[in-house]
């Protein structure tokens, strides 16, 4: 009987847990990204508006269409890519939201064969 009532118990906690998700707070705005490559820190920032995103790095500007899945996810397109690498569209989902930020994973869309499939995450902040 215990173990009945402690069984009830933790499912009736792990039901009231919810990840918060509010997406279409993200879809639009200017936001900030902080990532590291080769140990050192870099800092960019990007605009998103419904069809396109606009990132800003190294004094250079860098632009990609959006295609929308749903509220959490789209895929990104470089407009002008500059190597084969990055004529692959990206597949980005945003998994939790806070007020002002929101932690996502990206991927490539299409799995390459007989490659492993990349999954990385990151936090980006909204600045607007």
């Amino acid at each position: 009987m215990k173990i009945r009532i402690g069984f009830i118990f933790l499912i009736s906690l792990t039901s009231c847990y919810s990840i918060k998700r509010e997406c279409k707070d993200f879809k639009t705005g200017t936001f900030e990204f902080t990532y590291t490559i080769d140990g050192i820190k870099h800092t960019s920032k990007f605009k998103r508006t419904e069809k396109y995103n606009i990132d800003y790095h190294n004094n250079k500007a860098d632009s990609s269409s959006i295609r929308w899945i749903n509220d959490c996810e789209f895929i990104l397109k470089k407009l002008h890519p500059t190597s084969n690498s990055e004529k692959d569209a990206i597949h980005m989902k945003i998994l939790t939201t806070t007020e002002d930020s929101y932690t996502f994973e990206y991927k490539l869309a299409v799995k390459r064969p007989n490659k492993p499939l990349n999954i990385e995450q990151g936090i980006a902040k909204k600045l607007d």
